[in-house]
């Protein structure tokens, strides 16, 4: 069926894409959506290429593109002037942050293994304030800190 002929609400939209309501409007709020069409009662109303638009864009939330990232992408794949390599080199800014993201939790897992092994080996059965974990998180415990 062609777009002019099928609009969809934004409820519709929402179920055909994963993707709420309030979010819907946010994403039209900053322009990351064009602005709805608009039926003649006022609601709004949508068509196949916002349906794909809006996918695209979840799509790369999901995969953990920043909001600008994702307006980046989005301008570039509607762009005829635009380039692979552009594409590519957001992807490749992205997979960097990733990874530095990555270690950064590889610490932090690093880090609460070994305050739950202090737990067990120093104080595990014994009095919640007494816990090495507070001294761990803390520094100096958390008695008097706040």
């Amino acid at each position: 069926m062609p777009n002019t002929l099928r609009r969809l609400t934004i409820g519709a939209l929402a179920k055909a894409t994963g993707v709420t309501t309030p979010t819907i409007r946010y994403y039209e709020d900053i322009g990351l959506l064009p602005p709805a069409g608009r039926t003649q009662a006022g609601q709004r109303s949508y068509d196949q290429t916002d349906v794909n638009r809006l996918t695209f864009i979840r799509r790369c939330r999901d995969f953990g593109f920043s909001i600008e990232q994702v307006r980046m992408l989005a301008g570039l794949a509607i762009s005829q002037d635009s380039d692979c390599n552009d594409v590519r080199d957001v992807t490749k800014e992205h997979l960097r942050q990733v990874r530095v993201r990555m270690m950064e939790l590889v610490e932090l897992e690093r880090s609460l293994a070994g305050f739950v092994e202090s737990c067990n080996a120093a104080c595990a059965g014994g009095p919640g304030a007494d816990c090495t974990i507070f001294n761990g998180i803390g520094g100096s415990g958390v008695n008097g800190c706040c």
